[in-house]
């Protein structure tokens, strides 16, 4: 379960944790979350709750990023989201697209940290502030399972939309991830351009035939 022994390891310092949802799925862009937990006193069932967003369920999911947005209106944490197009996944790979949604998550927060918790073994390059790469941090560190938590439910969110607009790719339950149902979406009504990533070599074979 996480904790704050990571950001107290920086003690008197604005510590935010990052983490990204949406490096697999064949469509939609990838978003990640930035969490600034300002107060380690936090609604104790809040802080009980948080951890890998891949361990909860949609619906526990849903409940905390409410709680923490809740939490941002009363000035405990503070929240950036960033996200990068399926156009920039294209163009840049899927990792540096990673990079730049975390960027820009950061860079959206309501205030400027001073260290960065970055979720794997990577760390994004020219950001604001320094870092700490911490693997499988979001089971590790509060403000890292909060990040994930945030960009988990915000593109399950958006992918939901976008079925809205393509009903036949099964896009909210999916979102966007190769599944049968989205594969027999491709098979009848082909690969959507600005929405399906062409760089994948599951949707470039889908081009090709």
């Amino acid at each position: 379960m996480p904790d704050f022994e990571f950001e107290n390891k920086y003690p008197s310092q604005i510590i935010v944790g990052v983490d990204e949802a949406g490096r697999g799925p064949w469509a939609g862009p990838v978003v990640a979350g930035a969490v600034i937990i300002k107060d380690q006193k936090l609604n104790d069932i809040l802080l009980s709750g948080l951890n890998d967003s891949k361990k909860l369920t949609s619906t526990k999911r849903e409940i905390l990023y409410e709680q923490l947005f809740a939490a941002q209106n009363l000035g405990l944490v503070a929240i950036g989201i960033g996200q990068a197009s399926v156009a920039e996944i294209d163009e840049l790979n899927i990792l540096q697209a990673t990079f730049l949604a975390m960027k820009r998550a950061i860079e959206n927060l309501p205030e400027r940290p001073d260290f960065a918790l970055i979720d794997g073994n990577q760390i994004p390059k020219n950001l604001c502030c320094r870092c700490q790469a911490v693997i499988k941090g979001d089971a590790k560190s509060y403000s890292i399972a909060a990040a994930s938590i945030i960009a988990k439910v915000y593109r399950d969110r958006l992918m939901s939309d976008l079925a809205k607009q393509y009903p036949f790719y099964a896009f909210e339950k999916n979102a966007g991830y190769g599944t049968a149902a989205h594969i027999a979406g491709l098979k009848m009504h082909g690969v959507i351009k600005g929405i399906h990533r062409l760089s994948y070599k599951p949707i470039a074979n889908f081009l090709a035939q």
